[in-house]
């Protein structure tokens, strides 16, 4: 009968241990929120199954810069209200969107909260990693993200973006280093690109 109760008891644990793991989304808000700068490098995977790398840096809020290694490797720079992508190869002017329609919005965001109704569309954890996916509860239509967070302590390790024609780009990132100064110059988008 002993056996049969701790069997029971570590049955009805189990369910209780595991749900400490996952992060909750107060969690990976506040952690989100606290992170003012931030660099890493970056391996991506395009929707083509084709691999990039580079150097991502972050400055909360509302900026980011891709910088991607090679001869002419581009870059992608988020910065007042705008993402421009700049692609050598390409011969053609620097392509710009509002960074509102881009799911990147949701982090850089002056205020990250992972509560707000209809924000987020997914919550799980997978035994090592929290995945959230979330999108702009106002325009879906916008495509949403997919964040992987590893926890003790909280940190950023993955996100997927998935956009509104269905493909999707993955940014697996490296040891990230938080805190640092990062030049203003980082960020400044020209402009001169085409608006989508």
């Amino acid at each position: 009968m002993k056996r049969i109760a701790l069997a029971l008891a570590l049955t009805l644990a189990a369910p209780a241990s595991w749900a400490a793991e996952q992060l909750s989304l107060n969690e990976i808000s506040r952690y989100l929120n606290g992170i003012s700068t931030a660099s890493s490098p970056f391996t991506q995977i395009n929707d083509d199954g084709s691999l990039s790398t580079g150097k991502l840096y972050m400055h909360r809020p509302g900026r980011m810069r891709f910088e991607y290694d090679g001869k002419g490797g581009g870059t992608v720079v988020a910065g007042s209200g705008a993402v421009e992508i700049h692609d050598p190869k390409s011969n053609q002017p620097p392509e710009t969107y509002p960074l509102r329609r881009t799911p990147l919005s949701i982090i850089l965001a002056r205020n990250v909260d992972l509560g707000r109704a209809n924000m987020v569309v997914g919550h799980s954890f997978d035994g090592t990693s929290t995945i959230v996916r979330a999108q702009d509860p106002e325009h879906p239509d916008y495509g949403s993200i997919e964040l992987m967070f590893t926890g003790d302590p909280v940190e950023l390790r993955k996100w997927v973006i998935h956009d509104s024609a269905g493909g999707q780009t993955t940014v697996i990132l490296g040891a990230m280093e938080t805190g640092q100064r990062l030049s203003s110059s980082l960020f400044e988008t020209g402009g001169g690109g085409t608006s989508r």
